[in-house]
């Protein structure tokens, strides 16, 4: 491992200061490969027996808006065009043209070649990396393969950054990881992640996608979890949604236990973001209820979760609108306090 970018390697260095240890090849290997091993059983019994609990919601139409306002609407089509962009964007602004009071989605998901059409469409509605408004987010790093040298991951990632992109999702080298070259996955995360930073000093957001569908074992989930959290990663992300299995409710589960256990160790907040597969209210429902009782309610929000879906929103719509119209088919066990 040759670290060379102190920002970058900040993270690292507090969750080292915590687990012991030097920043070596051989010390990330040891303490990856000392986590525990994941119980298969119980993890998959705990995510279907959170699928059928309630959360503290003061009505089905908070957890629809909640939905709503965790999304980051998609894109990612060899045949994109600033056109299909554009119309992206304004579903994004205006998700219900019939009703003023549909809250707005968390973000766009674009090609890095698409993300000046994304700023331009939102205009003043651009959140340029603040609270308020909507963000544009990039994939990059050869996404979604990720088969493409350093060199040419980090100058995706750079450009997508100086283009206005708030937010990057980038892919890890899923062979290195699956070879046991640690190392190496660490570093370019590392390097990207520096390569997220702008002219004044501030960051892009960046989102590491482990494509879970490829990892083959939850023991790899839990370590690869671990992995981009300690090289400086602000969220997890499951998956690109190109490769099947996707996002499931036991993955994202095993997800959020990782950065429940890394915020007690540091006090440090880490996102979560399922991607793929995730098409009605009732299943993102289902991930809310997970989010609350495994990390707290406090993930609840746009900067600790989202949804990464192009199709959820549409069923979400529809569900909100029965809701008015009092035929919604939602699931009974969200309560109403």
């Amino acid at each position: 491992m040759t670290i060379q970018t102190p920002v970058a390697l900040a993270p690292a260095q507090r969750a080292l200061s915590v687990l012991g240890g030097d920043l070596t090849e051989r010390s990330l290997r040891l303490h990856l490969e000392g986590l525990s091993g994941v119980d298969a059983v119980g993890l998959e019994q705990r995510a279907a027996d959170l699928g059928t609990r309630s959360i503290k919601t003061s009505s089905k139409a908070w957890a629809l808006d909640r939905i709503i306002e965790l999304i980051d609407l998609t894109t990612l089509e060899g045949a994109d065009t600033p056109g299909k962009v554009r119309s992206l964007v304004a579903k994004a602004l205006t998700p219900d043209a019939s009703d003023v009071t549909t809250p707005r989605v968390a973000a766009v998901c674009v090609y890095g070649d698409m993300v000046p059409y994304a700023v331009a469409a939102l205009g003043s509605a651009h959140a340029n990396g603040g609270p308020n408004g909507i963000n544009v987010a990039a994939v990059a790093t050869a996404f979604p393969s990720g088969r493409a040298s350093l060199r040419v991951k980090l100058a995706d990632t750079a450009d997508a950054v100086a283009a206005g992109a708030d937010e990057i999702d980038m892919v890890i080298d899923r062979g290195a990881f699956l070879s046991g070259r640690y190392g190496q996955v660490f570093d370019d995360i590392v390097a990207v992640k520096d390569a997220c930073r702008r002219d004044n000093g501030t960051h892009a957001h960046l989102k590491v996608i482990l494509e879970t569908g490829e990892l083959n074992t939850y023991d790899n989930v839990r370590r690869a979890s671990w992995l981009a959290i300690l090289a400086g990663g602000d969220f997890i992300k499951t998956s690109t949604g190109k490769v099947a299995p996707a996002a499931t409710l036991p993955v994202t589960l095993l997800m959020l236990e990782v950065v429940r256990d890394w915020h007690r160790l540091t006090g440090e907040h880490i996102g979560v973001k399922p991607a793929g597969g995730i098409r009605t209210s009732k299943d993102a429902i289902k991930y809310l209820v997970t989010v609350a009782e495994t990390a707290g309610e406090q993930w609840l929000t746009p900067s600790l979760f989202r949804f990464g879906a192009s199709s959820l929103l549409n069923d979400v719509l529809l569900q909100r609108q029965k809701i008015k119209t009092g035929h919604y088919s939602g699931p009974d066990y969200v309560t109403i306090d």
